[in-house]
This record gives C-alpha cells, sequence and structure tokens, in this order.
C-alpha cells in the first residue's frame, strides 16, 4: 500500500512540473546531469553529412579565402524513431531539381527501416527491433550487438529504446545476475563487458528521460522523508545514552544499566 501510494505521489507531481519552477530540477543527482550532457549537450556524430577538416578555404574561382562554416544537416526525428534503432538516421528536409528548367521542389528523404533480430549475449535475449543498414553495419563494425550500445555514447544512440537497453545491460553488469546456471558462461561474458561498467549510482541515472528523472526523485525524497515511529528514535537516544554511560567507573555502569535494560543477566535487588 505504501508502494502504491508513492506512485500515485510522484505521478500527481509530475503531472503538471511547471509548478515546480527551478527547484525540482536543480536537485537531481550529478549522476543524471552527466548522462544529460551526454544525451543533450555533447556534439553527436555528423551521420548525413561531412564536416571539412580544414578552417580555411580558398574560392577556386576568385582565389578569395574564407572561413570553413561546418553547419550540420538538419534532421528531424519523429516520436516513432524511439521505439527502434536507427544509428543516427533521420529525416532529411531539403529541395530537389528534377528538371534542369524547372524551380526546385521541397523533398523529404527518409531512411529505409527494417524489421530485424539482434542478439544480446549480455542478457542472452534476441530483440526484434525496427533498424536501418547503418544500425547493421555498426554492429557488425563493433563485433556485436552490446559491444555496439556499450560503446556508443548517448547522443548517437538517441531512442529511448537504445538507452533502455544500455541501461539495462550496465545494470544486469553490475549485478551480475546474467547466466544464474552456469558460472563458468557469467564469468565469461562478464570478464569481456567488464571495462564498460560504471558506478552503480550512474547506471542508476543512466538511460532515464526528463519525465522519468523527475518522478525518481520525487519517490526518493518521498522515501527518505516519510515519518520514523518514535520507538525508533527512542531506541536510539537509550543506546546512545547508554553508550555515554559506559565511560564512567564499572561498578556505576553496570548499576545504571541494569536498571534500564530488563534483559540484562544481572540485576539489582532493591535495597531494604
Amino acid at each position: 500500500m505504501e508502494s502504491k501510494a508513492i506512485q500515485v505521489l510522484a505521478w500527481k507531481a509530475t503531472k503538471d512540473i511547471v509548478k515546480y519552477g527551478e527547484e525540482l530540477p536543480k536537485r537531481l543527482p550529478e549522476a543524471y546531469k552527466k548522462f544529460w550532457n551526454e544525451w543533450k549537450v555533447k556534439e553527436p556524430t555528423p551521420v548525413h553529412w561531412i564536416p571539412r577538416a580544414e578552417k580555411w578555404i580558398r574560392n577556386p574561382e576568385h582565389g578569395v579565402v574564407s572561413l570553413v562554416q561546418n553547419v550540420p544537416i538538419p534532421v528531424k526525428y519523429p516520436k516513432e524513431h524511439n521505439q527502434g534503432l536507427w544509428g543516427g538516421e533521420g529525416i532529411v528536409k531539403g529541395f530537389q531539381k528534377r528538371n534542369p528548367n524547372s524551380r526546385r521542389i521541397p523533398h523529404y528523404w527518409f531512411p529505409i527501416l527494417k524489421r530485424s533480430v539482434v542478439y544480446s549475449e549480455i542478457l542472452n535475449k534476441h530483440i526484434a527491433v525496427v533498424v536501418t543498414d547503418r544500425t547493421l553495419s555498426l554492429i557488425a563494425e563493433n563485433n556485436g550487438f552490446d559491444n555496439y550500445i556499450l560503446k556508443t555514447p548517448a547522443c548517437d544512440l538517441k531512442s529511448d529504446l537504445a538507452l533502455k537497453i544500455k541501461r539495462k545491460l550496465l545494470l544486469a553488469l553490475l549485478d551480475k545476475n546474467f547466466y544464474p546456471e552456469d558460472g563458468k558462461k557469467r564469468e565469461e561474458v562478464f570478464n569481456k563487458y567488464k571495462s564498460f561498467m560504471l558506478p552503480k549510482e550512474e547506471a542508476d541515472w543512466y538511460g532515464l528521460t526528463y519525465k522519468e528523472a523527475l518522478a525518481k526523485l520525487i519517490r526518493k525524497e518521498v522515501e527518505d522523508n516519510k515519518p520514523k515511529p518514535l520507538k525508533i528514535q527512542y531506541r536510539m537516544e537509550l543506546i546512545e545514552r547508554l553508550k555515554e554511560k559506559s565511560l564512567l567507573p564499572e561498578e556505576e555502569t553496570s548499576s545504571w544499566t541494569s536498571k534500564l535494560n530488563p534483559f540484562s543477566s544481572k540485576t539489582v535487588q532493591p535495597s531494604a
């Protein structure tokens, strides 16, 4: 019942996140901020364009030297891409001139999507997922699906599905709960991927969306601030008092503590 109440409270709190202003996001842990920087701030690998390595370029016609402008091509990522592994590909909008004598017209270039099956060695599962040819090429280049997911930063994985899989792989490496019936295989797989391990807190916050992170933070704060029974408080205070009295002479300590401790083997007889 308590866990259900906490879930309801967290849902109500995140339903209208505007009322929290700027205070709640500030309380997010550094582990999530580190993931956020990797996901939203870090520059992704160019997919639909090739940046020039030089800083300056000379125009061959008139010889004027100008600064190279490496401007990324705008790419659209529809919500459907969160359900697949597109390898960084998206929808590109531009113009196309189909006839030399006609005006250019708007055109969209869509990635070629296909349904495929990938295998996770850590999870020991086959996963049916929508991919692109680039995704399959990256998996082959990295010698397996798990290597591709664990090596690729969040800004290049992009999709929610890819990030959730990576989070699951990181937690599995920490818990070491794969291949429960085959210890030899478990050690073999663990040694193969242990270089990708993250600290517990970082792995726990990795791959969460902004709303999921806020909901997790609220649940944690509600759990930490739950009222504790007074008997626990009194018990701790009594223990502290007993520790303080233990600094007194031995005879006085034994006499004083025996009056408070009903489970003591030696009890003090009341004086006549």
